[in-house]
């Protein structure tokens, strides 16, 4: 292999495939990159066997050729070079990669790219789906942080995606919180689909995604368990999570006793603020809602407390409920919309975060128990 590019394409490129480069593994091929001439570029893989990305770079070939290299040690000599062009050429006997880049050079040694692992392209798939980009990384942004980490129920570290003739629907929980996002398709699909996704694939998605202006294209290999997006430079394919997702319209309230209207930013403010106070309590935070006002409050045996009050339109009886705060950070920072509805029941019955003004995201949380004063 011998292959020329600049400096800047390959460090870009390295940081598009390194979130999918195993951390921990037996096996020290998915510790490497693998770099490979195709059709006149050069491609970028990286996997950890949960999730693989290729991305493709513009690239001078003179020979094909392809090899793995431990990825943190390329990317970390790839960022310490000149913005100039990098010569690569490859040694096939000692699979040693040699690095050249104006009066900088390297040689790094490989392991044979025949023990990389098979990372499927987005053209294997059935279930062929065209999906909006902005759209769809808004969706991720409003769903995926409320997936799980834990991994003691990996359904719930997942994200159900959902696809039901002219309607998007994913749904994310981790037995605190739900968060609901629904959608419309230019294009209906002709027959149902529901796949899990891990949330982890999703937010990667969103991340190699934000400078990208076409659609995305979404493909099902249902025989292999796996999802697949091709970008116009990116390919990131994923595991599906086999299971059965919980039936989260259970778990949203049907009613409410009070209705409380809050500028999102100003909501967004207090919660930060009062989580100086909660982050070592547990994240609890007191919100009282009573007449044209919400007070949070938070306090701390060890540090004090704070008491933040801002301006409401209170529909309904006064309320304290206790949330953790983060939980509520976490929405508000994604609502996307200048003021945000909380509606409540009692102090033990899950409250409701929506968007003023958008009837296609809802967001649940379970209340915290709090001891009387």
């Amino acid at each position: 292999m011998r292959v020329s590019c600049l400096q800047e394409n390959l460090a870009k490129g390295l940081a598009t495939v390194g979130r999918a480069v195993a951390t921990r593994s037996t096996l020290p091929v998915l510790s490497n990159v693998m770099l490979a001439t195709d059709q006149g570029r050069l491609k970028l893989s990286a996997t950890d066997l949960e999730i693989g990305i290729h991305c493709w770079t513009g690239a001078q070939v003179e020979e094909e050729g392809a090899i793995t290299v431990p990825a943190r040690l390329l990317v970390d000599f790839v960022n310490a070079l000149p913005v100039e062009r990098i010569d690569m050429e490859l040694n096939v006997r000692t699979q040693e990669l040699h690095l050249q880049c104006a009066r900088s050079e390297a040689n790094i040694k490989g392991i044979d790219a025949q023990e990389f692992p098979l990372i499927p392209t987005a053209d294997d798939g059935d279930h062929q789906l065209t999906l909006e980009t902005s759209l769809l990384r808004q969706m991720i942004d409003q769903v995926a942080f409320a997936a799980a980490t834990d991994e003691s129920r990996p359904i719930l570290t997942g994200v159900l995606v959902k696809f039901d003739g002219p309607q998007l629907t994913m749904a994310a929980a981790d037995g605190f919180r739900l968060s609901v996002r629904h959608a419309r398709l230019e294009n209906p699909v002709p027959e149902p689909v529901s796949v899990i996704i891990p949330a982890r694939a999703l937010a990667e998605l969103g991340r190699i995604s934000s400078d990208e202006d076409l659609p995305i294209s979404l493909s099902i290999a249902s025989n292999r368990n796996q999802v697949l997006f091709h970008l116009s430079n990116t390919d990131l394919v994923s595991q599906l999570i086999e299971g059965r997702f919980p039936d989260y319209d259970q778990i949203i309230p049907k009613s409410y006793d009070t209705q409380t209207t809050v500028g999102t930013n100003e909501f967004l403010k207090a919660c930060r603020t009062a989580n100086i106070f909660a982050r070592s309590e547990a994240n609890i935070v007191r919100v009282r809602v009573g007449e044209d006002r919400m007070v949070i409050a938070a306090s701390s045996a060890e540090m004090g407390d704070n008491v933040s009050e801002i301006d409401a339109q209170v529909s309904g009886e006064p309320v304290e409920i206790a949330f953790n705060v983060r939980f509520l950070m976490d929405v508000l920072s994604v609502a996307d919309a200048a003021q945000v509805v909380l509606e409540t029941a009692t102090p033990s019955s899950p409250g409701v975060i929506k968007p003023v003004g958008a009837e296609d995201f809802i967001y649940v949380i379970m209340p915290m128990h709090i001891r009387s004063d």
